[in-house]
């Protein structure tokens, strides 16, 4: 049996290298899902009647859904698929415009930092990250640190 390497490893990333994801329409099932799964209820993503009367008109995704997705989506890409030895930090996280019940989103990533890490036996891999809607318009974006494996060869 092969064993085959999707992800990239840490000699193989350079600054400025960019990355993206397919796209993953949110549903409301997914907000009644991470409503039960965080135990988040407020109103602006649960209750309809409600949110018709807020600056948004309608429910919006929970920022914090929307980061779970954006993973998801960049995880997707295959980028770090084997190579990926830690998720350390999340820096300068910002939660720009909501995301709604239909809107399709998907990921752009671009190597901004990198650092070897020979003793840990890989190095440190700084992506930004923006999580882009139908419109092209950034919703979220922000830098995620990953640990990510040395080549074996």
């Amino acid at each position: 049996m092969t064993d085959l390497q999707r992800g990239k490893y840490f000699e193989e990333f350079e600054i400025g290298m960019s990355f993206f994801s397919p796209g993953r329409t949110i549903t409301e099932s997914d907000i009644v899902l991470f409503a039960g799964l965080s135990g988040d209820y407020t109103q602006i993503h649960t209750d309809k009647e409600f949110s018709k009367n807020t600056p948004f008109g309608a429910r919006v995704a929970h920022g914090l859904l929307g980061l779970a997705i954006t993973s998801g989506l960049a995880v997707r890409t295959g980028v770090l698929e084997g190579t990926v030895l830690a998720f350390r930090e999340i820096e300068n996280w910002k939660f720009i415009k909501p995301v709604f019940i239909g809107d399709t989103v998907h990921v752009g990533q671009e190597i901004v930092e990198l650092k070897a890490l020979p003793r840990l036996g890989g190095g440190l891999v700084n992506i930004e990250l923006k999580l882009v809607n139908q419109k092209e318009e950034v919703v979220m974006k922000g830098i995620w640190k990953v640990l990510v494996a040395s080549s074996p060869g």
